[in-house]
């Protein structure tokens, strides 16, 4: 189950996201100022806060530096009534996961959320200590990013699901002159048309209805640093033609603005499906893909570095076996076997899900196949192509999707990544099926 500390002044917000959250599945702790949220964290620390702007006994950079010293990884979201542009960059300098305008809906924040505490990696504030692989495949991709992020360029990096992508985004902001500037990252995706285009491009007040103050769109955000653009080929057709003008142009314009705005950012687009298809099939405009792909990189699927599989599944046993507080744990050749001749089609973050889970099912500290329950364990390739005969289609997308959840801990952003569907299509599909937001049978 995820754990949320919502950090607001006013009462009735603090009720709304609490209801709304502890609704689809959350554990909820709620404080009405900076010293009431530090003093709850302290006691029990959880891995999101979401916290308001400004408050009578200080302000959300207090909340994030506080947390911050005690469980430097907690993901921060502000929320804030104030279209304020230096202090959204300032937000996101200091670590800020996401920088939200009020009136936001629920739906918007928990989509933010899901994307934070899911991205590439696994874990908020992952390090690019995690793109770990010795494969020479894997480490001329490394490689090369390191060389290019010393440049301007526009990256577009072309890679499966799972893969770190996004690891790889912030490898090249860091490994670049803009390291010191804001590292910020949209899901294409996870935004219906409209919301997309203000949350890229930003809003003036009275720009549409409910537009109560001005929003800084993320390219004035991530002014001076990097912007990751994930999913690129999820966004709608439409607005191709306007992130084509700002790439061309570095001017951003506002919804319901008369002047542009400079903006000096670096683009990383990534996306988990080849943009030529998208373009043969009319759905992705060819002027933007080559704007866009000035520097492509492609990281392999694991089953194409399975040189790589052990030492990754050994770095995720570092990573989670001090949470376990069991000591240190070894794969046996047995395990280690069986890991690489699994395919592992959700890539790295099925292999650290697994890991993960292994370590939490574990009787011992040695990890071989059969300390694993069946449903933990992978399949035999052969066993993976099997599908029992008389099984109705939409019994086994059912079962796909109750699988996809599990594997990911109910998040649903992560399934749609591994379903190569869109999120929304995620969270119609478990309301058709009448499956629950979130269980108890998802974490791990």
């Amino acid at each position: 189950m995820s754990h949320v500390l919502v950090v607001d002044d006013e009462a009735p917000m603090r009720a709304a996201l609490d209801a709304n959250f502890r609704h689809s599945g959350w554990q909820v702790t709620t404080a009405g100022g900076v010293v009431e949220a530090l003093a709850k964290f302290g006691r029990a620390p959880c891995g999101l806060v979401i916290t308001d702007m400004r408050m009578p006994d200080g302000d959300g950079l207090a909340v994030l530096q506080g947390v911050r010293q005690i469980i430097p990884e907690t993901a921060v979201i502000f929320l804030t009534a104030y279209g304020n542009v230096p202090e959204a960059v300032q937000a996101m300098k200091e670590g800020a996961c996401d920088y939200l305008m009020k009136p936001v809906s629920f739906e918007q924040l928990e989509e933010s959320a899901e994307r934070i505490l899911g991205c590439d990696g696994g874990e908020p504030g992952a390090q690019d200590s995690d793109l770990v692989g010795s494969s020479a495949a894997f480490r001329a991709v490394v490689a090369k990013a390191r060389r290019v992020a010393q440049t301007d360029a526009d990256i577009l990096i072309e890679a499966e699901s799972g893969t770190g992508k996004e690891l790889l985004a912030r490898l090249i902001h860091k490994a670049s002159p803009r390291a010191a500037k804001p590292f910020v990252g949209v899901n294409c995706s996870a935004f219906p048309e409209n919301l997309l285009e203000s949350e890229l491009f930003g809003h003036v007040r009275g720009a549409f209805t409910g537009a109560m103050n001005m929003k800084p769109g993320k390219f004035q955000v991530a002014d001076g640093g990097t912007l990751l653009l994930d999913e690129i080929g999820e966004m709608p057709l439409s607005l191709q033609p306007k992130l084509l003008r700002v790439l061309q142009e570095r001017e951003v314009d506002r919804l319901g603005d008369t002047r542009p705005i400079s903006v000096d950012v670096r683009v990383v687009a990534t996306t988990n499906r080849p943009l030529t298809a998208q373009i043969e099939a009319g759905a992705f405009r060819a002027d933007l893909y080559y704007r866009l792909n000035v520097v492509p990189l492609t990281i392999p699927p694991l089953r194409d570095r399975r040189d790589d599989i052990v030492e990754l599944a050994q770095h995720f046993l570092r990573k989670y076996a001090p949470k376990s507080q069991r000591g240190q744990f070894r794969i046996s050749d047995d395990l280690a076997a069986r890991l690489r001749e699994y395919d592992w089609p959700g890539n790295v973050r099925e292999l650290e899900n697994f890991m993960r889970r292994a370590v939490v099912l574990a009787h011992g500290t040695e990890l071989d196949a059969s300390a694993f329950g069946h449903s933990a364990t992978p399949p035999s390739p052969e066993h993976q192509r099997g599908v029992s005969a008389g099984v109705t289609l939409e019994a086994l997308e059912r079962r796909l999707l109750e699988a996809t959840l599990a594997a990911t801990g109910g998040n649903r952003t992560r399934t749609a990544e591994l379903m190569g569907i869109s999120l929304r299509t995620v969270r119609n599909k478990i309301r058709e099926y009448g499956l629950p937001a979130r269980s108890a049978s998802w974490t791990g």
